[in-house]
């Protein structure tokens, strides 16, 4: 059976693992993993601040609000239709030991049918641009069950308080990609990474399968439709590095090596870089041009605790960074060198299981090249 990928880029093929995976034991984490952070539900995208702290995306947990077919396209079944809530989502501030405080809460969160397990997505990535920081959201919209939302971009203020600068669900709407899966569609979308790069931001949406400009004004502009080229990949991870590099996640059951890096420049023109790999969530470059690859599942059917990975680039291929990681869905570097992870980041309740990891990183290899494997010629 072929289960289709759709939701927070970690699929409504992810039900409740014991429907669907059988009895496997979780592989304990590598040596290098620590926990950092505890206390979160659905932690997802993550980046530490101009300030010294790390700032983390909580989906949250959901909620019991629904909408029907006669105020707006539902998301097909069995995936849909979606319940949800308009204030259990938000952006948390972590210190350096750990303690946690919130910048901004109640905002929308929304889970797929109970079929589906239920799977949360509101606030889905954060990045800082001129100071600011800027968020984009996967789980709003009428289509995931929240009347009178859309999915945005909003620029975070103040004092708790928060501004739209762009609405991401009117411009899919008005702007369709080529090679949309009417079995997995989405509506209202379901964002999932951002990034900024000199004054504008741009992010991947992996349902229908884009990567997008978006000014600080509301405009928005297609850098790529993926779908066009790829097909129904589900393109998850985005980072810039000369051109962007956006990972993907696949479909389930997970064939084993299918998910690679695209690279994709300003024009909008793709190539592959990176293959062999599984269920790409994250991807992230150190000060020297390596390139981090955070796989949500690695050697298993559906994604599945303890298989998580981290692999690094290089030219003699993938290397193991660290393993062992529990439904991870969110990678960064921090100031101190150590990469930070999103952990527990969905899956069936009990919420509030979520959490931050820290993993060290030994030392890159001299390599023969100058540049990185993938780092090529146009």
């Amino acid at each position: 059976m072929r289960i289709r990928c759709v939701n927070v880029a970690v699929s409504a093929a992810v039900m409740l693992l014991s429907q669907f995976v059988p009895a496997v034991s979780a592989q304990s984490p590598s040596a290098n993993v620590s926990v950092f952070a505890t206390g979160l539900n659905n932690p997802r995208g993550l980046k530490w601040g101009p300030d010294g702290h790390l700032y983390v995306a909580e989906g949250g947990a959901g909620g019991t609000l629904s909408t029907t077919p006669s105020e707006c396209e539902q998301v097909p079944t069995p995936v849909g239709p979606y319940t949800g809530s308009y204030t259990s989502s938000k952006i948390t501030k972590i210190d350096h030991h750990g303690n946690k405080s919130t910048v901004v809460d109640n905002l929308p969160s929304s889970q797929t049918s109970a079929s589906q397990g239920n799977l949360v997505s509101g606030v889905a990535a954060l990045t800082f641009m001129g100071g600011d920081l800027y968020a984009v959201t996967a789980g709003w919209g009428c289509s995931h069950g929240l009347l009178h939302t859309n999915n945005i971009v909003f620029k975070v203020l103040p004092g708790g308080k928060w501004k739209q600068i762009a609405d991401l669900s009117d411009y899919q709407k008005r702007h369709p990609v080529a090679h949309p899966n009417p079995d997995d569609f989405e509506p209202d979308g379901t964002w999932y990474s951002m990034i900024s790069r000199r004054g504008k931001l741009y992010a991947i949406e992996p349902n229908h399968g884009e990567l997008d400009e978006i000014s600080t004004n509301g405009e928005i502009r297609r850098i790529a439709d993926i779908s066009a080229t790829e097909g129904h990949i589900v393109p998850t991870a985005v980072d810039h590095q000369g051109d962007f590099f956006v990972g993907n996640l696949g479909l389930f059951p997970i064939p084993g090596g299918a998910s690679k890096i695209l690279r994709i420049t300003q024009s909008g023109k793709i190539k592959t870089v990176v293959t062999g790999l599984d269920t790409v969530v994250g991807l992230v470059f150190d000060p020297e041009g390596f390139m981090y690859i955070l796989e949500n599942t690695v050697g298993q059917p559906f994604p599945t605790p303890g298989y998580g990975k981290v692999v690094r680039v290089t030219d003699d291929g993938l290397e193991d960074i660290a393993t062992g990681l529990f439904l991870p869905t969110g990678i960064t570097f921090g100031p101190d060198g150590n990469l930070y992870v999103s952990n527990v980041g969905f899956g069936p309740p009990p919420i509030g299981m979520g959490q931050i990891v820290k993993i060290t990183v030994p030392p890159a290899k001299e390599h023969k090249n100058s540049k990185p494997a993938y780092d090529l010629d146009e």
